[in-house]
């Protein structure tokens, strides 16, 4: 898909106040994404720091609630990058801290994505970091947030207004936080960067895969797997993304995220890169991604039907 094929796809551009550095109206893409017949749910991850997971998270996110989807994303991650590229105040009445250790229902700290009619967030606040400590003697405490969210996803479709697609973004680590994204999942995206070490971090969430589908959550899996910043200019970049293929080939959406200003400009405006410049190569990949990930859920597998 190339510039002129995003400039017809999308309606009205979005402007930014000059004051505000926020996205001012909507967002829609002229030709919809087909919806899944059930809500899916992605926990974003991958154990190594750095790889772009926030960032293909919000993008992805984005891109999915354009193309009139429902979206939510859950931040996770105490960092509270998410918050920072959705436009969300993470500071403004209880997050994930509360949701997690007090038992505040998720519907009393989701809000609502400024430009977007379908984008919603649960921000991870600041006392999110105390979390883990706080959790270790709570009984079942790598489902905490499965059953809140379970409850939430309830009450939604109780009112006609299901959410198609729930993303978590999780800290770079295996600790608690991530288990409990891990095991209210069906299906985990992992960005890898084209660099060696980003292959074994995989390798690593691989193993903590495993367990987590012996103990805890039998139906979850890696059904998803993008490449990020990706330079086709070095041959380690191609050399990581051809292993990547050969190892992965179901799960790999073959549409590398090239290496981008654009993408890393935008949380700095406190947008994602969709609305910062969605005819920048970087915008026009994750259109892409979200297009297949879409696809993929349309014989409710995740994968290709």
């Amino acid at each position: 898909m190339g510039e002129n094929e995003v400039s017809r796809e999308t309606s009205a551009p979005p402007q930014t106040s000059s004051s505000t550095g926020k996205v001012v109206g909507i967002r829609r893409l002229k030709e919809p994404m087909p919806n899944p017949i059930k809500t899916r749910i992605f926990t974003v991850a991958n154990q190594k720091g750095g790889v772009g997971k926030t960032t293909t998270a919000v993008n992805v996110a984005a891109a999915l609630a354009m193309g009139g989807l429902k979206v939510l994303v859950i931040d996770l991650d105490p960092q509270g990058n998410a918050c920072t590229a959705l436009g969300v105040d993470r500071n403004e009445g209880p997050g994930m801290f509360e949701v997690l250790i007090d038992e505040v229902p998720l519907k009393d700290v989701v809000k609502k994505v400024a430009g977007f009619p379908h984008l919603e967030c649960a921000p991870a606040n600041q006392e999110l970091a105390g979390a883990e400590i706080a959790m270790v003697n709570f009984v079942a405490r790598e489902q905490i947030l499965k059953l809140a969210l379970n409850d939430f996803i309830l009450e939604r479709e109780s009112t006609g207004n299901r959410f198609d697609y729930i993303i978590i973004d999780c800290p770079p680590s295996l600790g608690l936080l991530t288990v409990n994204a891990l095991t209210a999942a069906e299906e985990v995206l992992v960005p890898i960067q084209c660099e060696y070490y980003s292959l074994e971090g995989i390798s690593l969430l691989m193993q903590t895969l495993q367990k987590i589908k012996r103990a805890l959550n039998p139906q979850v899996h890696v059904s998803t797997i993008v490449l990020t910043m990706f330079d086709s200019r070095t041959r380690l970049a191609n050399d990581v993304a051809n292993d990547v293929r050969a190892h992965f080939p179901k799960e790999l959406i073959d549409i590398p995220i090239p290496r981008a200003v654009r993408v890393s400009e935008a949380p700095s405006f406190r947008q994602t890169v969709m609305t910062y410049d969605a005819a920048s190569p970087g915008a026009i990949a994750y259109m892409q991604v979200a297009r297949e990930i879409a696809a993929r859920g349309t014989n409710g597998t995740g994968n290709v039907a």
